[in-house]
C-alpha cells in the first residue's frame, strides 16, 4: 500500500460543504482535546478557524515548545546544477527557459561548500534540477563524498530516485531528503507538468517513502502553495506526513510550507496564500502533527519569519542562494525562484537569540 490509496479515499470530499458547517464552537472542541483525527485537522483549517488563531498559537508554541525546546536547525541549499528535462509551467529550470546551464565541477563543489561553512552553516541541502543525466546518482554520490568533508549533514533535493539509488546515497553519507509534490490535486499536476517524467504522478507522491525505505534518517515533505486551494492541499499534506510517520517510526518527518515566489517562466499563482492563511495552515499541522518538523525557508520575508518562530518552526534556512554557484563565484544570476530574507547567517542567529531560541548548525555528523 502507498499514500495514494489514502488520498484517493478523501480527494473528493466535499470540502466546501464541510467547511459550512464547522463553527468556532467546533474549533474549540477541537483545541481542547490530545489527540487529533483527520476530521479534526479539517475543523482547524476551516474558515471559522480564522476566528481562533489566537488559540491555535499558544497551544501549538506549547506543544512545540514540549516536543522541540526553544531551539532552532539553520541550514542553506547548495544548488549544484540546473540541467533539467522536465517542462513545468511555473520552474525557472523548465528545460523551455533559456538561460546558461551549469554543472558544477567537483573543485567548484568544494569551493562552495568552503564558503558556505565560512558563513557558519553546517547543515546543507543539495539541490539540482531533475535530470538523470546531468545530476545522476553516480554524480551525486561522487558530489557527496567531497562535501561531507565540510558538512555535518548533507540532504537532497533532486529529482525523484528508486530505492537502490537512495540507498546508495545513504551509504555515501546522505541523511535527508526533501521532495515536495508540488500540488496534490492530481488533475492540476498533469496541467503543470506538461512534458518529462515528473509527470508521473504516483512515482513522485511515493519517492518520500521509498526515501524512508532506503534508510534516510529525516524525509521533508510540502505542497507549493497557490496551485490549489491551498486548505484542501494541506490537509492532503497533513495526511501525507501523517501515515509516514505511522509506518516509519524510527524516520523523522517534517514538512514545508512553500509559497509560489517570482520565477523565470512568469507563473502567477492560481490561488492567493496571504500570511493569514500560512499561519493557519503551520497551526493547524503543528496541532495535528505536534512530533513533525516544521520548515521555514527565505522564501519569506525576514519580518515574517521572525514572527512565525514561535508558532511551530523547528529549522529554518539561512543566507540562501537558489544560483548555482551562488556562494563562492556570484557571476551567475540564474535562480531557480526569488528569496525575500537576505540576512546573513549571523544576523539569523541574532535574531533568534532575543526570542530565545538557540540557533543550532549542528545536532548530527555524517559517519565517515
Amino acid at each position: 500500500m502507498s499514500f495514494y490509496q489514502k488520498y484517493e479515499s478523501v480527494r473528493n470530499l466535499p470540502f466546501e460543504d464541510i467547511f459550512q458547517h464547522i463553527t468556532p464552537n467546533d474549533v474549540k472542541r477541537v483545541l481542547a482535546k490530545e489527540s487529533l483525527s483527520e476530521q479534526d485537522l479539517l475543523v482547524l483549517l476551516s474558515p471559522a478557524a480564522e476566528y481562533c488563531l489566537e488559540e491555535m498559537a499558544q497551544k501549538a508554541h506549547q506543544l512545540t515548545v514540549q516536543h522541540f525546546g526553544r531551539v532552532m536547525g539553520l541550514y542553506a541549499p547548495l544548488y549544484i546544477t540546473d540541467y533539467c528535462v522536465n517542462k513545468c509551467t511555473y520552474c525557472s529550470f523548465s528545460f523551455d527557459n533559456d538561460f546558461p546551464r551549469r554543472k558544477l565541477s567537483m573543485l567548484e563543489i568544494d569551493q562552495e561548500s568552503k564558503a558556505l561553512v565560512e558563513m557558519g552553516i553546517k547543515h546543507c541541502i543539495i539541490l539540482t534540477g531533475e535530470s538523470n543525466i546531468h545530476s545522476s546518482v553516480d554524480y551525486l554520490c561522487e558530489s557527496v563524498e567531497v562535501m561531507k568533508k565540510h558538512f555535518s549533514s548533507l540532504a537532497i533535493e533532486v529529482q525523484p530516485l528508486d530505492a537502490e539509488g537512495y540507498k546508495k546515497l545513504v551509504e555515501h553519507g546522505v541523511d535527508g531528503l526533501t521532495v515536495y509534490q508540488e500540488v496534490y490535486n492530481e488533475d492540476i499536476y498533469k496541467e503543470i507538468h506538461v512534458a518529462g517524467p515528473k509527470r508521473n504522478y504516483r512515482y513522485r507522491l511515493d519517492a518520500p517513502e521509498r526515501g524512508c525505505e532506503a534508510g534516510m534518517r529525516s524525509v521533508n515533505i510540502g505542497a507549493l502553495l497557490g496551485m490549489d486551494e491551498w486548505r484542501r492541499e494541506v490537509f492532503f499534506t497533513g495526511l501525507h506526513a501523517q501515515y509516514l510517520q505511522h509506518k516509519y517510526i524510527e524516520t523523522d518527518i517534517s514538512i514545508s510550507f512553500p509559497r509560489i515566489r517570482p520565477n523565470l517562466g512568469g507563473y502567477q499563482p492560481k490561488i492567493d496564500v496571504n500570511d493569514k492563511n500560512l499561519v493557519q495552515a503551520m497551526l493547524a499541522i503543528r496541532l495535528f502533527l505536534p512530533r513533525s518538523g516544521i520548515t521555514l525557508s527565505t522564501r519569506e520575508n525576514a519580518e515574517l519569519r521572525q514572527n512565525l518562530i514561535p508558532l511551530g518552526v523547528t529549522k529554518m534556512s539561512a543566507a540562501s542562494s537558489t544560483v548555482v554557484g551562488g556562494y563562492a563565484n556570484k557571476e551567475n544570476n540564474n535562480s531557480q525562484f526569488e528569496t525575500s530574507d537576505s540576512r546573513s547567517v549571523e544576523e539569523v542567529k541574532s535574531s533568534l537569540r532575543e526570542l530565545g531560541y538557540q540557533p543550532v548548525v549542528k545536532d548530527w555528523q555524517i559517519l565517515a
